[in-house]
C-alpha cells in the first residue's frame, strides 16, 4: 500500500514515525485548508461525486471485504454499510447549496437599517475516528459531513476490522491527495493519542465505546478541540400488554440480530409485560427458525463475531441466567447462535455492560412505573424501542425516559432516516449528524450584522445628556 496516503508503523521506531508523519500531514492540511480551496460550493459537491464514483467501482471490493471481516451477507453489506452512503452522498448534493445559504434572522429595531444574517463556515482540519462494527458505514457517513462542511480531514478506521480498513485506505488514497483527506491506519490507541495529544483538531468525530469517548474528550480538551461522540449503552426494548405480539417478535428478532447484534442501537435487553412473555418468547423463537434455519451456524445470512477478544467476552455472558433460545458456540469460527436469556439480575454482568451480540435477555414486568425505574438504573440509552398500540403508553415513555433517539412499533431504522438527527445524550453520547444535522456539525455559525452608512441613530453617541429617556422609549 503507497505510503503517500496511508500509514502502517510496525518498526521499532514505530512511535518517532507516527509524530513525524503525522506532523507532517497536519501541516499540510492546515496549509491546504488556509488556501481556501475546500469552501467553494462546487469544490464541495465535485468531492463528493468522487467519493461517490469510486464506491460504485468498488462496490464488489468493499462487499468482499466485510465478508472476510465477519461474514457479512451481501444484502447486509448493502443495505447496512454501502447503500446507506450512497443515500447520504445523493441527500446532501440535493440539498447542500440550500444548507450553505446563509439566512436571514430578524434585527431589533434599535439598529434600523441593518440587517443580520447567519453564514455557516467549514471548521477547518477534522478528524474522524470510526469503530469496527459497521466499518464502512461509520466511517464514510461523517467524511460526508465533513466533505460538505468544506473541512480537511485526517480520518482513523479500525484496525479491528482489517480488511475493510484497507479497502477504505486504497479508496481513499486514490482519490483524494492527503493534504485534504488522509487516512492513518494502526493500533486506535497509539494513533488516536499520537493525533489528538500533539495537535489541536478544529472538531473530533469519534464512534465507539463509552470509555474510550471519555478519554478522547480528555485528551482533546488540552487543546480546546470540539468533539462530537456517538457511543452506545444498553438500550431497552418495551414490549407492552396490548402490543401485535407476532410483529414485535418478528421487527425484535430481526433488529437484534442483524449484523449478529454488533450494532449500538441494537435492542440490548427486553422488558415485555408478564401477560405476554410467553408468547412472546415463542414468536421470538418462530421467528429465528424462519430467518435462519434450524441451525443458523449454517445461514448464509447469519454473521460472526469480529474478533475472539469480542467472542471470549459474550462467552462468559452467557453463563448467567437462564438460556431459553440457543447458547451455542464456536469458538473457531467465532459463532454464537441467537441466543435469549431469562432470571437475569441487574448485578449480572450481562446487564451491566452494553452486550455488542447476539445475546437478548428477557426481563418481564407488571406496571409502566417498574420500566421506567429498570431503565433509570442504567445510564441514558442511546436507542429506545417501544411496541405497543397505545399512543398513550408510547407516548409515556417518550416523555419520561431520556435517550438519543428510537422508534415505536420498529427497531434501528431511526438510524437509517437521515432527515432526523443521530446522536445519544450524556452517557450515550454528546452531537449528532445525519444530513443536514452532520452538515451543521462540521460548520460553525457567523454571526454577521450589515448597517448602510446612509442613516445613523445619532441618541447612541454620546454626550448623553437627556438621551437616556429616549432610548428607554426605543428599547422598549
Amino acid at each position: 500500500m503507497d505510503q503517500a496516503n496511508t500509514v502502517n508503523f510496525n518498526t521499532t521506531s514505530r512511535e518517532t514515525q507516527l509524530l513525524d508523519r503525522i506532523n507532517e500531514i497536519y501541516k499540510k492540511q492546515r496549509f491546504y485548508f488556509a488556501t481556501g480551496s475546500t469552501k467553494s460550493l462546487a469544490f464541495r459537491k465535485a468531492q463528493l461525486k468522487i467519493l461517490r464514483d469510486a464506491i460504485l467501482q468498488n462496490e464488489q471490493i468493499i462487499t468482499e471485504a466485510l465478508h472476510k471481516d465477519y461474514s457479512k451477507s451481501p444484502f447486509e453489506a448493502y443495505t447496512t454499510e454501502i447503500g446507506p452512503v450512497l443515500s447520504e452522498i445523493r441527500l446532501v448534493l440535493a440539498n447542500l447549496e440550500k444548507w450553505a445559504k446563509p439566512k436571514r434572522v430578524a434585527t431589533p429595531f434599535p439598529f434600523f437599517p441593518s440587517s443580520s444574517k447567519i453564514y455557516r463556515d467549514p471548521l477547518g482540519i477534522t478528524l474522524i475516528i470510526s469503530p469496527w462494527n459497521y466499518p464502512f458505514m461509520l466511517l464514510m457517513q461523517p467524511l460526508i459531513s465533513a466533505i460538505a462542511g468544506g473541512n480537511t480531514m485526517v480520518v482513523k478506521p479500525s484496525e479491528i476490522s482489517a480488511h475493510t480498513a484497507a479497502v477504505m485506505a486504497t479508496i481513499l488514497k486514490n482519490n483524494f491527495v492527503e493534504s485534504y483527506i488522509a487516512v492513518i491506519e494502526g493500533d486506535g490507541f497509539e494513533v488516536g493519542k499520537a493525533l489528538i495529544e500533539n495537535h489541536h483538531f478544529d472538531h473530533i468525530f469519534f464512534t465507539g465505546s463509552v470509555n474510550v469517548g471519555k478519554k478522547v474528550m480528555e485528551m482533546a480538551s488540552k487543546h480546546l478541540s470540539p468533539v462530537t461522540l456517538e457511543l452506545g449503552g444498553k438500550s431497552p426494548c418495551i414490549i407492552d400488554k396490548d402490543a401485535s405480539i407476532d410483529f414485535a417478535a418478528k421487527k425484535v428478532a430481526w433488529s437484534k440480530w442483524l449484523n449478529v447484534g454488533q450494532t449500538c442501537v441494537a435492542p440490548d435487553y427486553v422488558l415485555v409485560h408478564e401477560s405476554v412473555k410467553n408468547k412472546f418468547i415463542q414468536k421470538l423463537s418462530e421467528n429465528i427458525t424462519k430467518m435462519y434455519g434450524d441451525n443458523p451456524a449454517l445461514s448464509k445470512d447469519y454473521g460472526r463475531i469480529i474478533s475472539d477478544a469480542r467472542f471470549n467476552a459474550l462467552e462468559k455472558m452467557l453463563h448467567q441466567g437462564d438460556i431459553v433460545i440457543g447458547g451455542q458456540t464456536d469458538a473457531a469460527s467465532r459463532y454464537i447462535a441467537p441466543t435469549v436469556i431469562t432470571n437475569v439480575g441487574n448485578n449480572d454482568l450481562i446487564m451491566q455492560e452494553e452486550i455488542f451480540g447476539p445475546i437478548l435477555p428477557i426481563i418481564s414486568y407488571y406496571t409502566n412505573r417498574e420500566v421506567l425505574e429498570r431503565i433509570a438504573a442504567h445510564p441514558n440509552p442511546l436507542a429506545l424501542y417501544i411496541y405497543t398500540e397505545s399512543n398513550d403508553v408510547s407516548d409515556y415513555f417518550i416523555k419520561n425516559v431520556q435517550f438519543g433517539g428510537g422508534c415505536v412499533n420498529n427497531g434501528i431504522v431511526h438510524l437509517a432516516n437521515s432527515n432526523l438527527p443521530f446522536g445519544g445524550v450524556g452517557n450515550s453520547g454528546v452531537g449528532q449528524y445525519h444530513g443536514i444535522y452532520g452538515f451543521e456539525t462540521f460548520t460553525r455559525q457567523k454571526a454577521i450584522l450589515k448597517t448602510p452608512s446612509w442613516f445613523d441613530m445619532p441618541i447612541i453617541y454620546p454626550p448623553y445628556k437627556n438621551n437616556v429617556k429616549w432610548i428607554k422609549k426605543i428599547l422598549r
